[in-house]
């Protein structure tokens, strides 16, 4: 005769774990102001889409196994954020805080730490005690923030030796952001204000993969600061660009669109045709901007791997000169 035992899991009354997987506590939608006790065994806590202010260490007392924590939209701030809130959770990896009321980055996060989402908040600056002991993380969300240049200092991301992306979309930014560590491979600083990007800016981030720029107050770049060897996918769309730029090998997807260029040398993109190593562009789009005629036909040669060129619709040639 076989005896059979079933191991009963600690549930907060609040929330609900799945008895398929009780490794989860599910508290989300459900008008909470507080955070409720974690049980130890508990990896992965949702507490999204609530009334929560504050968080303290209480919650968190025996929750040494949380790996996955998610209290996005919620009405935190970080008056309210107890310092060492989150120290004991030693396997945290996944945090969530976008879609909040913080003013900071809460300090004294575990240095497991590897994805932290922090979108959607009223941050205005990065320092640098806070950030540069985050040593694990890969994913560094701060999209539609306050952030300004001033509020990055200290070299506040170069010690993030294992960042991989970094979002920086929709702040008050009028400079790319400085000190970037070298592991980085995608950058996104969409709908900001800046204005240039300086020469030499990407020597310190020679693995990137991917640049967005997008919406912001650009007019020229340095020719030969995306000659990067591994860049994929450039994104310069809805600037006021006019010149063009040295094309690298590797670079797969161009987007130029809404800018202000009146012809598209391909010659200066493509100073020369290499048949052993040929340039990977597939896909450019150009379209509003103020080209007349067709694209030069130069740049099937120089990109014989091109899909597609989308001129689209261009604007008006005297769209946006002043009426005499």
């Amino acid at each position: 005769m076989y005896t059979y035992t079933f191991d009963v899991y600690e549930c907060a009354k609040e929330c609900f774990c799945p008895p398929s997987y009780p490794f989860a506590m599910y508290c989300d939608h459900r008008k909470l102001k507080t955070i409720p006790d974690v049980p130890g065994h508990v990896r992965h806590l949702y507490v999204q889409f609530n009334e929560i202010e504050a968080i303290t260490t209480k919650p968190f007392t025996n929750a040494t196994s949380l790996r996955d924590i998610n209290l996005s939209h919620n009405k935190l701030q970080s008056s309210l954020v107890e310092r060492g809130a989150f120290t004991k959770l030693q396997q945290l990896i996944y945090l969530h805080l976008e879609h909040n009321n913080l003013e900071e980055v809460p300090t004294s996060l575990p240095k497991t730490l590897q994805r932290l989402h922090l979108g959607f908040n009223k941050i205005s600056k990065l320092t640098g005690d806070t950030i540069r002991e985050l040593s694990s993380i890969t994913v560094l969300d701060l999209c539609s923030n306050r952030l300004t240049d001033a509020g990055i200092r200290g070299r506040a991301l170069s010690g993030m030796k294992n960042l991989l992306q970094i979002n920086m979309c929709s702040n008050k930014l009028r400079s790319m952001p400085p000190d970037l560590p070298a592991s980085l491979l995608q950058l996104s600083v969409e709908n900001n204000s800046i204005s240039s990007i300086p020469e030499g800016y990407f020597r310190k981030t020679p693995n990137i993969l991917s640049i967005r720029v997008t919406r912001n107050k650009l007019k020229a770049v340095p020719y030969n600061v995306f000659n990067l060897s591994r860049l994929m996918d450039l994104n310069l769309g809805h600037n006021q660009l006019s010149k063009t730029f040295f094309v690298p090998q590797s670079l797969e997807h161009l987007y130029l669109n809404h800018n202000d260029y009146k012809e598209l040398n391909v010659s200066l993109m493509c100073p020369s045709v290499d048949g052993d190593h040929p340039k990977m562009l597939t896909y450019i789009r150009i379209d509003n901007n103020k080209l007349r005629g067709s694209v030069d036909y130069h740049a099937y040669a120089c990109f014989p791997r091109m899909r597609m060129i989308f001129y689209g619709e261009q604007q008006r040639a005297d769209e946006d000169e002043p009426s005499k």
